[in-house]
């Protein structure tokens, strides 16, 4: 992945934590497909099921791709639940001031950069998209920069995020299965199968 785009949605606030983006409730489901509806549910919804008017329910930014958010993202508790839900919610990338540790690789194993913008750029961004939410935003990981609106801004990210993510190995499963006949080679070697 080199570059990616769509339309954003900015979820203001600091120390936004797991539980808050998947409340602890919902981790009981069979399958991680099942979580993207509850995606921030109580921060968007009360408890007879109105909205609170969030801004994933926005009509403005319906089909958003990529969520920015402020400084701490994604603290409190390890659990994997929370990237999953975002991306079964359907949004492919994470801006914000910064991520905590955990979060931010399981986001990377997903394939969801977690990207790191200046505050200042972060507010003329959701700025940017307030005056036109059908904004497209383009996240080029290569020349580290993000487009949109005319405005180009400076983006960081963990180096070794970057590459996982350029060269396509951010997934350690999938580079555990390409390896299938070293693996057989080593396992034979060693005595294991016999």
């Amino acid at each position: 992945m080199i570059k990616l785009s769509g339309k954003g949605v900015y979820v203001p606030g600091n120390d936004i934590d797991t539980d808050r983006i998947i409340p602890a409730r919902f981790l009981k489901c069979v399958t991680f497909d099942e979580l993207g509806p509850s995606l921030f549910y109580d921060e968007r919804f009360r408890e007879d099921g109105s909205s609170k008017d969030h801004p994933l329910d926005d009509a403005r930014f319906q089909g958003a791709e990529i969520l920015i958010s402020d400084n701490n993202f994604g603290c409190g508790s390890s659990r994997e639940h929370a990237p999953q839900a975002i991306q079964k919610f359907g949004l492919k990338a994470v801006i914000a001031g910064s991520f905590a540790e955990i979060f931010h690789g399981n986001c990377t194993t997903l394939g969801i950069p977690c990207l790191m913008m200046e505050k200042a750029d972060r507010e003329k961004l959701a700025s940017s998209l307030e005056l036109d939410p059908d904004a497209e935003i383009v996240i080029d990981l290569e020349a580290l920069k993000i487009t949109c609106a005319n405005n180009i801004f400076s983006i960081r990210m963990k180096e070794s995020a970057r590459e996982a993510l350029l060269t396509s190995t951010n997934d350690p499963l999938d580079s555990l299965l390409a390896a299938g006949s070293r693996i057989d080679d080593v396992a034979a070697r060693l005595g294991y199968g016999r």
